[in-house]
């Protein structure tokens, strides 16, 4: 991403989005529809997390199958990533929420991203939900609304040209208001919300509702109310046409107490309408090991000359001594939800094993320091480095033998399936997209509670294979057999939207012929 101010480019005529699109939804077509995928981060421009990556990825995976475009919000980092952005329509405010202009940025393969333009909303130093220190912006309900407000209008053919989307496809707690500004609105359009992460629920208090322009009925329990507290999560789940999750076991996990976060009445309420299910997230085709021009050198399953290239590598960054003792990774934010805790605490099992261990990443600061201790405490056993750098974390993963992911609870996860690209076999607890994506004594280590003893067992079980050479290898080749990719992880969101589409195209229909008028 460059560091030069993007042109945005002057606005035009905008009477063609001052008045509400009359278009009706699209009759089923097996060439496509037009979806409109909303999101706080996307990899290309800003990313925080596994939600950039996803929010990059499958909608460049939809686009095989539809017209997708993309609505993000115009962070700094958005404005000044050197690419042209076009003002194409602009909206009014609502309440305290101020008017925004509409930019669109078209990146090189096409794809379509809308930027919602508001420099007092979000031209700041600092990420997408908080300042360089970490502490959250105030006002990120009044940011967020924005956004789904903006979606919203957007589904209502107002706020650019010449394109209205018939599905709407709004992406965790930044965007749970967008099924509810629909409904509240009448809106016709259906609107898949999707929940990366159920732990994060955009919560305000009860009196934005006038800021937000929120109805009477967003204050009570079938509306967005949680706990004395309005959410944003909340209404996404009580307002969408659909709920989808990352993975077949989250979806299931987040209907007990023990993963609902206090949700888990209304969504098994929504899993026992049929309203809830989960897809698990695929990767991207650069994550290759015979051709990721990232890493040191590729390599084929069974051809393991690249991958010592790579370990060598990651020897000499942190280091350690070349030695044939497994080398373990971490790579991570280091944040309770990771376990991170967990591994430090069987880590002096580890190095008594032999074992060496590369942690990559940052987060929670009590976290950072625990770990540099322990690599201060192990030298030449156990290194760090907290400042994130893709490529290293890629050839760490390419150049270990295991990665640690010891996590509380993952609704999807990713470093486990890149870790498998790499023949590095994962060892991790048998939790959400965890349990969906590692076939246990196959493809990785599974382990059932989140306690040093149960994870030290997967951990033994780990290093007795190391022990066996065609036994490793033969877990590698399954385990770079195992990741599914987007042009696969698609389909079922395809089968969705078209069904969900063709639905509500029928109940037009059947409108239509009551009043005796034509849907198209």
């Amino acid at each position: 991403m460059g560091n030069a101010a993007a042109a945005i480019l002057p606005e035009e005529s905008f009477k063609h989005t001052s008045s509400k699109s009359q278009v009706q939804p699209s009759p089923p077509a097996e060439t496509g529809h037009n979806i409109l995928f909303v999101t706080s981060e996307f990899t290309d421009l800003i990313k925080v997390g596994g939600l950039g990556d996803v929010s990059a990825a499958l909608p460049r995976a939809l686009s095989q199958h539809h017209s997708v475009r993309v609505l993000i919000p115009g962070y700094r980092q958005v404005i000044q990533s050197g690419l042209p952005i076009h003002v194409v329509g602009k909206l009014p405010g609502h309440g305290a929420i101020p008017p925004c202009l509409i930019g669109q940025i078209t990146l090189p393969d096409q794809l379509i991203v809308y930027v919602v333009l508001c420099q007092q909303l979000y031209d700041r130093d600092g990420g997408p939900y908080g300042d360089s220190e970490g502490i959250d912006w105030p006002d990120n309900h009044i940011r967020f609304a924005r956004l789904a407000l903006a979606a919203a209008k957007i589904a209502d053919g107002v706020g650019v040209r010449n394109w209205q989307p018939d599905l709407v496809h709004a992406n965790d707690w930044p965007a749970g208001l967008t099924p509810a500004y629909m409904a509240w609105r009448g809106q016709q359009v259906p609107c898949v919300f999707t929940i990366h992460n159920l732990a994060y629920q955009g919560l305000c208090s009860p009196e934005s509702r006038v800021e937000l322009g929120l109805p009477e009925e967003a204050l009570h329990p079938d509306g967005m109310e949680y706990y004395g507290k309005l959410s944003f999560l909340k209404a996404g789940i009580n307002y969408a046409t659909h709920i989808t999750t990352v993975s077949h076991t989250y979806a299931h996990e987040i209907t007990s107490p023990a993963f609902g976060c206090g949700l888990e009445g209304l969504l098994r309420r929504k899993a026992d309408e049929g309203l809830l299910c989960g897809f698990v997230n695929g990767i991207d085709t650069s994550w290759q090991s015979q051709s990721d021009p990232r890493l040191v050198q590729g390599f084929a399953p069974g051809q393991w000359q690249g991958k010592q290239a790579n370990r060598r590598h990651v020897e000499q960054a942190f280091g350690f001594a070349q030695e044939e003792g497994p080398l373990f990774a971490v790579v991570s934010r280091l944040v309770h939800q990771k376990g991170i805790d967990l591994t430090i605490e069987v880590a002096d099992s580890i190095v008594a094993a032999g074992g060496r261990i590369a942690i990559i990443g940052q987060g929670e600061r009590a976290l950072e320091r625990r770990v540099e201790e322990l690599s201060g405490r192990y030298p030449g056993r156990v290194g760090v480095n907290l400042h994130f750098d893709e490529t290293e974390a890629r050839r760490i993963l390419a150049g270990s033998d295991f990665l640690l992911m010891p996590s509380r609870y993952e609704p999807c996860g990713l470093s486990q399936i890149y870790a498998q690209c790499y023949g590095s076999l994962p060892i991790a607890r048998r939790t959400g997209g965890l349990a969906d994506t590692i076939e246990d004594g196959v493809s990785g280590f599974l382990f059932r509670e989140p306690t040093t003893n149960s994870y030290l067992q997967a951990i033994r079980r780990a290093l007795n294979v190391h022990r066996h050479p065609v036994l490793l290898n033969a877990m590698r080749c399954k385990a770079m057999a195992a990741p599914l990719y987007w042009h696969q992880s698609v389909k079922p969101y395809d089968r969705l939207y078209r069904r969900l589409i063709e639905r509500t195209y029928d109940s037009f229909a059947v409108a239509g012929r009551r009043a005796g008028t034509c849907v198209r």
